[in-house]
């Protein structure tokens, strides 16, 4: 089989980031409207591993002309920062943009809400919410993401306590499959709201989002360095709810933890102890992998920084180059954290050569049916793997199994290759998202391969 039928066959999902960079080209009339802006990309995601089936890709600059050309085609698929690793934004006819779509539209100071066009990314923002004295609840890794992207998708950073990127959403605003404008509020249309804000793109294109905001604050990071794999028996949960975000990184190599990441807000800490469960703090700014050189990673060391200097992994101000790697993630509830970590463990000589890092974190429950967080707070167990395509998809049915006694399901963006029957069998609310769909997409424009694979096969 080749290696792009391959890629196309295998359920691959999303999480990297980065700014695509949007070229003119000419414009297909019979696809477009007159006033549509189309655009030609390098027609790969931003790791380069998944290969869009069309190059009919076209980004509207007004919600109007959104309108008009849903009305026009028979398929078509939104398409964010090209962050997932998977087809779950692919179409073999048309693809939407919502580049066009990045402007603040409103920040509401009295109730701490700000309302936000859905093509935005997070690091376009921040800093201006945090000059109005405002802070977001939670931020991804990488905050070069699309906030429509992120939520539709599940996307969540870290923190025991901090739910997903979706949770701070209490309104949107989409053009469904007939091309209608649907405004959905947490407040007045909660259950159909909260189907719709982890939607996968399968309801319609998101063209709004309003979102919670809270006081802005100061955050410091340490790093630690060598964490024992023993030590999380016993303290798992105690070691993931010692800072506001906290993540563990591994390699999986000699039972061990190499780096511990910590994140607090300033107020709540005056100094960090040189020692955390048996490991020793840094004394220099670290790279996830600790060979890597990390003068792109946000401030460590204790460093005061604004919310969003400390809240990634990464600074806002860099752009990320397409990134040669591959990235599966699994979710189980927080109750089996030690046991899914040490079932994934059991397989290290089959993970470790073909694995970059690890990242361990913790997302809170959340009330999105749609979500690997309905109702459960969870362990997440990234995967950040080489590029070797044909052995990473074939290693992953191995991880998989190990993590099927205690029902993981996957990133909606990332890669994997559970079974449909299985993947349906782990969400609840499946058959009322399914209506959902029928009401807002009734011809199935906005279905795919993914889709059907994944939610109907």
């Amino acid at each position: 089989m080749k290696k792009r039928e391959f890629l196309k066959s295998a359920s691959l999902l999303a999480a990297g980031a980065a700014f695509p960079q949007l070229m003119s080209c000419s414009s297909n009339t019979s696809e477009t409207t007159q006033t549509a802006e189309a655009v030609h990309v390098g027609r790969t995601n931003w790791a380069g591993n998944y290969t869009y089936s069309t190059d009919n890709l076209v980004a509207p600059k007004t919600v109007e002309e959104l309108q008009e050309l849903i009305k026009s085609y028979k398929k078509a698929k939104g398409l964010g920062t090209m962050h997932c690793f998977n087809g779950i934004a692919d179409s073999k006819f048309n693809q939407i943009s919502t580049a066009a779509l990045n402007k603040v539209i409103s920040l509401d100071k009295e109730n701490q809400t700000i309302t936000v066009e859905s093509g935005i990314k997070y690091g376009e923002f921040c800093e201006y919410l945090d000059k109005n004295g405002f802070a977001l609840h939670n931020l991804a890794s990488l905050p070069h993401i699309s906030v429509a992207g992120a939520c539709s998708t599940s996307t969540h950073g870290s923190g025991i306590s901090n739910g997903s990127l979706a949770t701070a959403a209490i309104a949107l605003e989409m053009v469904n499959g007939k091309g209608e404008l649907v405004t959905l509020t947490k407040e007045k249309n909660s259950e159909e709201f909260l189907m719709a804000i982890v939607s996968l793109g399968a309801l319609g294109i998101i063209t709004k989002l309003t979102l919670r905001v809270q006081p802005t604050f100061k955050m410091k990071q340490v790093v630690y360095q060598n964490m024992p794999m023993a030590a999380l028996e016993k303290d798992f949960e105690k070691i993931m709810a010692s800072g506001y975000s906290v993540s563990l990184f591994t390699d999986w190599k000699n039972k061990n933890v190499s780096e511990v990441w910590i994140k607090s807000k300033s107020d709540d800490v005056k100094e960090f102890a040189p020692e955390f469960y048996g490991a020793k703090l840094a004394t220099k700014n670290l790279h996830p992998i600790e060979s890597a050189d990390p003068i792109n990673c946000t401030d460590q060391m204790g460093v005061d920084g604004t919310w969003y200097e400390r809240m990634p992994h990464f600074k806002m101000g860099f752009t990320p180059s397409s990134g040669k790697e591959l990235q599966a993630e699994y979710f189980v509830n927080i109750k089996d954290a030690y046991q899914a970590f040490m079932a994934v463990e059991k397989l290290n000589e089959k993970v470790a050569p073909l694995l970059f890092i690890t990242e361990i974190r913790t997302i809170a429950a959340d009330e999105i049916p749609m979500s690997p967080f309905y109702k459960k707070t969870c362990l997440a167990i990234h995967f950040t793997w080489k590029q070797e395509v044909d052995a990473v998809m074939a290693l992953l049915p191995e991880v998989e199994k190990a993590l099927e006694p205690f029902g993981a399901r996957p990133h909606w963006g990332k890669v994997f290759t559970l079974t449909p029957n299985v993947l349906q069998s782990r969400i609840e609310k499946l058959n009322e998202f399914k209506a959902l769909m029928i009401k807002h997409d009734p011809e199935g424009k906005f279905r795919n391969d993914f889709i059907d694979t994944n939610l109907f096969s």
